[in-house]
């Protein structure tokens, strides 16, 4: 199995994980507190993770255009763990959830916009899955 399977699979299980122990731990928070611990646990974690596995060394390598997207993307992520959990406070962790995966026919309608990916029949059809999927979810 290639590592980028293995990976998607691990990153999968541990996104689970997080709906769930975040559905459990918001609990009378305020969710906008709530992402920002968490994030700071996260920034602790890579930051130690990344001095453990010796890739601190790897920072000048980090060019302005590349600086500017992963801030980019940092800005992104932050917005979407402010509203996943926003809506994880007040609705069921299973149907938050579905609706977050959405994001995956996002990535697909984007990476044709702006990527230049190839269009394919299975993977709108997969788009189209997940989107039927997500309703049925999120149905009750």
């Amino acid at each position: 199995m290639p590592y980028w399977i293995l990976f998607s699979l691990l990153s999968a299980v541990f996104a689970a994980l997080v709906a769930i122990f975040g559905k459990i731990g918001i609990g009378k928070l305020d969710t906008t507190l709530a992402t920002t611990v968490r994030a700071i646990i996260m920034a602790l974690f890579l930051v130690g993770t990344s001095f453990f596995l010796g890739k601190d060394k790897f920072l000048t390598d980090i060019d302005r255009s590349a600086f500017t997207f992963i801030l980019f993307s940092g800005i992104a992520g932050a917005l979407s763990w402010i509203f996943y959990f926003s809506a994880l406070k007040l609705g069921p962790a299973s149907a938050v959830a579905a609706l977050d995966r959405l994001s995956v026919v996002f990535v697909f309608i984007f990476s044709l916009l702006f990527l230049s990916e190839k269009f394919t029949v299975s993977g709108a059809l997969g788009a189209l899955l997940i989107s039927l999927g997500a309703i049925l979810m999120v149905a009750r």
